[in-house]
């Protein structure tokens, strides 16, 4: 964003975040797994990048069956990332650089060794014994319904102990918490609280529409075969053929995020970002849990992360749908993360497309979440079946690989051993593919990516209009993308040609200066007329008049 104070509760609109992946980022004790004195080591090289924030997978005490999105304890650092000390001086160093820190917060469930699970399993007269979803089989003994977990198979997992069924949307290792025991809520908040006063500028909320399920159990109706898709879970997986509605999406999660507001809000200039896993609903959740002033800051969707090829039609689809279902909302935008297929295998991006993107998403209203190794052009690995380490992909594996091959270590120096990761054994291979893409190689080549993704985000914070502009006049023109970002103060044209064939095209009514040299931006000729060649953009500021308050869908 442009220069705010530090104590600006605004900071996070239309800022742009980095996400990193702690096990494979940088490794500081050569154990072959990236930890939290590996983020301070390079966190000048993410300030190089100019990002406003970083977002920090789980670092949290965890048996790492799914890599700490099992948490058995939210108050301590996992010994393989580190100490408290260690995540202090990681808030010390990225706040010395300028960096706001976002962790990530998982609230749907923990791990089945957490100390609350323990309590709870024990007895059904435990003192914890409804912090988690448990219910009785039918007469016949299976399952109390039809819900079914993302790993595969039922959502419910039977315990002797207490001879009920337990909730996993998970892993069975991973039993959801009772928020609609308001106690379960308290100790979360505790929870947030906790490093809050560590100092965290704020947190990414995983799955938070899966925070509470039908408290009467029902049946998830089926879903037409025509419904069914495949943006959250590959087609093989039988958790495609329900409408979730009663496993998640309830409507109590808006009370609760009511009360997380008002925590963030007794600290100021923090924020939230809310994961919202669902296929077909997300971009009306999206609206519905950033709405107001008492609902999360910000809240991103599957909608860019999907398999399908991100074409003109589709990203103004996606921006008409916004302004009709999240009008008063925040998205944020993410074309990858550490649990799909990075975009540029997943679209097969050639370098000049890849580059199209990077300036699409810094051009976009709200905020933007960038994964690490997307501004170096990572391709996904490849991974054998016996280097495989997601259980998502050995369950479901040859049809679907798991989430591995885009959770592969970071490549900074391809002369290196393990490419500057780990002098150990990595956690996972590095391919050879992705060497020859390392930070030191790309930092001597003026022409490369990274260079790209520096100038984009340079560009987004210096124009206020991309950060916090209102969107205005999306159209599309064949493979042409055009829309406007509005403020009092500015107006600037964008257009995308999203195609291997060249367009002609002309700028809107009124005077343009053509701005974004640096991003390759196309300028009109002497007659007005825009050429766009193939996968290059166009990027103008109104120097006159003011734009049309329309806006219209393909």
């Amino acid at each position: 964003m442009t220069e705010t104070p530090a104590s600006d509760p605004d900071w996070w609109r239309g800022g742009v975040i980095y996400q990193i992946y702690p096990r494979s980022f940088q490794d500081s004790n050569a154990d072959g797994i990236g930890d939290l004195q590996g983020i301070v080591q390079r966190i000048d090289y993410v300030a190089s990048l100019g990002v406003d924030a970083i977002w920090v997978s789980p670092f949290y005490r965890s048996p790492m069956k799914d890599f700490g999105y099992d948490v058995s304890d939210y108050c301590d650092v996992d010994p393989i990332f580190g100490t408290l000390a260690d995540f202090d001086d990681l808030i010390s160093a990225a706040h010395r650089a300028g960096i706001k820190v976002i962790i990530d917060l998982v609230l749907s469930h923990t791990s089945d060794q957490h100390a609350w699970f323990a309590n709870s399993r024990a007895a059904r007269d435990s003192s914890l014994a409804d912090w988690y979803v448990w219910a009785d089989p039918k007469p016949d003994g299976t399952a109390p319904n039809n819900w079914l977990s993302i790993f595969g198979g039922s959502a419910w997992h039977w315990d002797p102990r207490r001879e009920q069924y337990y909730l996993h949307n998970f892993l069975t290792s991973q039993p959801d918490l009772n928020l609609h025991n308001i106690h379960v809520q308290s100790a979360l908040l505790e929870v947030m609280r906790f490093w809050l006063d560590r100092g965290v500028d704020g947190f990414r909320f995983d799955t938070v529409n899966f925070l509470f399920a039908d408290k009467d159990l029902r049946d998830n109706p089926a879903l037409e075969k025509a419904q069914r898709n495949e943006i959250l879970t590959p087609s093989v997986n039988p958790y495609n053929y329900q409408d979730h509605v009663n496993s998640k999406n309830r409507p109590e999660t808006l009370d609760f995020i009511k009360r997380v507001r008002a925590l963030l809000d007794e600290y100021g200039a923090v924020t939230s970002l809310g994961e919202i896993g669902d296929a077909s609903k997300g971009l009306q959740l999206l609206g519905q849990y950033t709405r107001g002033t008492d609902g999360l800051h910000m809240c991103y969707a599957f909608e860019f992360l999907a398999a399908e090829p991100l074409n003109a039609s589709r990203v103004a689809e996606v921006l008409y749908t916004i302004n009709q279902v999240a009008r008063d909302g925040w998205p944020a935008w993410a074309f990858s993360n550490h649990d799909v297929m990075r975009h540029a295998s997943r679209w097969h991006l050639t370098p000049a497309a890849q580059r199209l993107y990077a300036t699409l998403l810094m051009c976009l209203p709200g905020a933007v979440c960038l994964y690490q190794g997307e501004e170096l052009g990572l391709e996904e690995d490849v991974i054998t079946f016996e280097d495989l380490q997601d259980p998502y992909g050995r369950e479901f594996w040859p049809e679907y690989k798991g989430r591995d091959g885009c959770r592969t270590p970071m490549v900074w120096d391809q002369a290196e051993a393990n490419a500057g990761f780990t002098t150990g054994v990595p956690w996972l291979p590095l391919s050879n593919e992705n060497r020859h893409r390392a930070v030191h190689t790309q930092e001597a080549e003026p022409g490369a990516i990274l260079h790209h993704y520096r100038n984009a985000i340079a560009f987004r914070r210096k124009h206020p209009a991309l950060q916090v502009g209102r969107q205005e006049n999306v159209y599309v023109f064949g493979d042409v993308l055009h829309f406007q970002r509005v403020t009092d103060e500015e107006t600037v044209f964008c257009a995308f040609n999203m195609s291997d064939t060249p367009s002609i095209h002309s700028l809107p009514g009124g005077e343009w200066k053509t701005i974004g040299r640096k991003i390759g931006s196309a300028s009109p000729t002497r007659d007005g007329r825009l050429h766009l060649g193939p996968w290059q953009v166009c990027v103008a500021r109104k120097l006159s008049g003011d734009a049309e308050p329309e806006v219209r869908g393909s």
